[in-house]
């Protein structure tokens, strides 16, 4: 285990963060999870039983080691009763809830406490400006469902101090993920490289040029999983229309970034996807 971290606080309860606190449970760590919205957490404690009871059925997990993940785990009431020496947030993607929740820890938790943000898109810097100890903020990026996919970028924002970012990178790969370590720029290494398939999906369907269903097929008859539409409907359509945002403003409007209307009115509606039961597709 590496040295100075034995627990670990997870902000944020939702897909992302009970995927997080449940594979740093399943390597360990005491997990404090803790979310704004009453009830959220106690949801996501029956969820995380159910990835386990899955891996279990599968053979992946033993019942062992499913009652060891579970007695890991537990739930923090309070912002202030986190005592983790490693906080990992993954809150909605907005600068200024993201901020003030690391101003509110900044002024508790001990200084050598390593910060991580789970963020996609938004600057580690930006993040970071208002605390007092920026050296120890870093960007810790998971992939959806966290629990399962091994990518994870570890971001160093222009304060972070080279020492933190190892400590995360030890951290990242005691987790058992793959750390891919990447400096502070919008989208970082993945989303960079992966926005344009979707928003020259979302081009495509824009100018009529084909029915989302077709481009699916088309895409996944080259050899991929999943076709760019069914992969928004997995991530969320509102969380996939707010990265393709902060990237857009990350680059000052450049017009290969730009969202797109289609998706927008998704979110507008409601439709964002699985979580919702309709999105580009519908769901039971």
């Amino acid at each position: 285990m590496p040295e100075k971290i034995k627990n670990v606080g997870v902000l944020g309860a939702g897909t992302m963060g009970l995927g997080i606190a449940q594979i740093c449970a399943m390597s360990g760590y005491k997990v404090q999870l803790f979310d704004v919205h009453d009830g959220a957490s106690q949801l996501a404690l029956i969820q995380i039983k159910k990835n386990l009871k899955i891996g279990v059925e599968k053979g992946k997990v033993s019942a062992d080691e499913m009652q060891k993940t579970l007695d890991n785990v537990c739930v923090a009431e309070r912002l202030h009763d986190l005592n983790s020496d490693l906080i990992i947030e993954a809150v909605i993607e907005n600068l200024e809830i993201k901020q003030k929740l690391f101003c509110e820890l900044d002024l508790t938790l001990p200084k050598d406490t390593v910060f991580c943000t789970n963020t996609s898109s938004i600057s580690v810097t930006k993040i970071a400006a208002g605390l007092q100890h920026r050296h120890r903020f870093v960007g810790m990026h998971f992939f959806n469902p966290a629990h399962i996919m091994k990518l994870v970028e570890v971001v160093s924002g222009e304060d972070t101090d080279p020492a933190v970012v190892d400590r995360a990178v030890d951290f990242v790969r005691y987790i058992g993920k793959t750390p891919v370590v990447a400096h502070d720029s919008p989208g970082f290494i993945v989303n960079r490289v992966a926005r344009h398939f979707y928003v020259e999906s979302l081009k495509v369907l824009e100018d009529g040029v084909a029915s989302f269903e077709d481009i699916d097929k088309l895409i996944e008859a080259t050899g991929f999983n999943m076709g760019p539409f069914k992969l928004m409907d997995l991530i969320g359509v509102d969380t996939n229309f707010s990265v393709t945002s902060s990237m857009y403003n990350g680059f000052h409007q450049d017009s290969k970034f730009r969202p797109s209307r289609i998706q927008e009115q998704k979110v507008m509606a409601g439709h964002l996807g699985r979580k919702s039961g309709i999105g580009f597709y519908s769901y039971d």
